[in-house]
């Protein structure tokens, strides 16, 4: 691990790869978009929305909740895990079988079960809302295209990506190669579609999707040496393919440093003296080495009166040539109160 705290300022231009509709290549760990093309294209999005919708039932259901199959899976075709009516699975299974399989029946079945249509819905949408997927609009929990349709962009779904790759369910899920189940009616395996992980040693999970309208569209994610990447393709024929050659080259270009480490961070600043101003997070972020000398870091502060303990009082901003790629906020505590907390645990020692 590199570390490196620098205030300097020019960002070598990334070379842009055309064969596809629209891609992203993210920095996991900073959210910084590394290389790009059409990024903020709204397209149809297929079943990559399955990532949105196994998010907002592991936030607001308990996996282990059995669900039983109703008259839900006949809203669907295409994509299945082929369940019966009758059937009964975990929240859990029908993750696994929305992940791997893009089961557009486990969508139905997952959707109607735990929040209820509408408001699963609508819960999709206020995710994207607070991931800052400007540009998305679900209106169903599977991607199909024919009555309801979900747009969004490479650089909304490597939002996503980013967020849901933070959720060790999640995380578990999406990188199952094989999974099996016995239910009250049947015996299903399940082997997942996404290519990526079998072909490529570095890959930790992602989702496929395609429908006629919206084409090939692939969301992944991969870590290599400690460097996290997402890649998001949409429209692209040679999606596995494109994906490994993505993480090849940038994995190679870039390194991984530490921008911000909480346990050393200090500012020097008169009228904070009576106050220890902190941050709550370590800040990581790749960089070629030519970006080194275009790192830029800003303490911004403001100058309130009246500053209560742990109260949000600025941020440090990091930048490459003035370009923000992250922000993190900055709290006050007073020295004061932690002195007279620290006397009095000794003075209780002392008895």
């Amino acid at each position: 691990m590199k570390r490196i705290i620098l205030f300097l300022l020019l960002i070598i231009p990334v070379n842009i790869y055309a064969s596809t509709a629209s891609y992203v290549v993210m920095d996991a760990d900073s959210g910084r978009v590394i290389s790009s093309y059409n990024k903020d294209e709204r397209m149809l999005i297929a079943s990559t929305t399955k990532i949105m919708t196994a998010i907002v039932a592991i936030e607001n259901m308990d996996t282990s909740l059995e669900i039983e199959v109703g008259d839900e899976i006949d809203k669907v075709y295409g994509s299945m895990i082929y369940v019966k009516k009758g059937e009964k699975l975990t929240l859990e299974s029908l993750l696994y079988g929305l992940m791997l399989r893009s089961g557009n029946d486990a969508a139905m079945i997952i959707a109607e079960n735990t929040l209820g249509y509408d408001k699963f819905i609508e819960a999709m949408n206020r995710k994207a809302k607070e991931l800052k997927m400007y540009n998305t609009i679900f209106e169903n929990p599977h991607g199909l295209d024919d009555d309801s349709q979900n747009y969004s962009t490479a650089y909304d779904l490597a939002l996503l990506m980013k967020y849901a790759m933070k959720n060790p369910e999640f995380v578990k899920i999406t990188n199952t190669k094989k999974y099996k189940l016995t239910t009250n009616l049947n015996t299903h395996i399940w082997y997942n579609k996404n290519q990526l992980l079998s072909s490529y040693k570095y890959a930790t999970g992602g989702k496929i999707g395609y429908t006629k309208k919206s084409g090939h569209i692939f969301v992944s994610s991969a870590s290599k040496d400690d460097k996290n990447l997402i890649v998001v393709t949409l429209k692209d024929t040679d999606r596995f393919n494109t994906h490994k050659y993505l993480y090849e080259k940038y994995f190679n270009e870039y390194d991984k440093y530490q921008i911000l480490d909480k346990y050393t961070f200090f500012v020097n600043e008169k009228y904070y003296k009576k106050y220890h101003l902190y941050i709550k997070n370590d800040f990581y972020m790749l960089l070629k080495k030519s970006e080194i000398k275009d790192l830029l870091i800003e303490i911004n502060l403001s100058k309130d009166k009246g500053i209560k303990n742990d109260k949000e009082v600025g941020y440090v901003s990091i930048k490459i040539k003035n370009k923000v790629i992250h922000n993190e906020p900055i709290y006050a505590s007073v020295k004061e109160s932690k002195i007279k907390k620290i006397k009095s645990i000794l003075f209780f020692w002392k008895k």
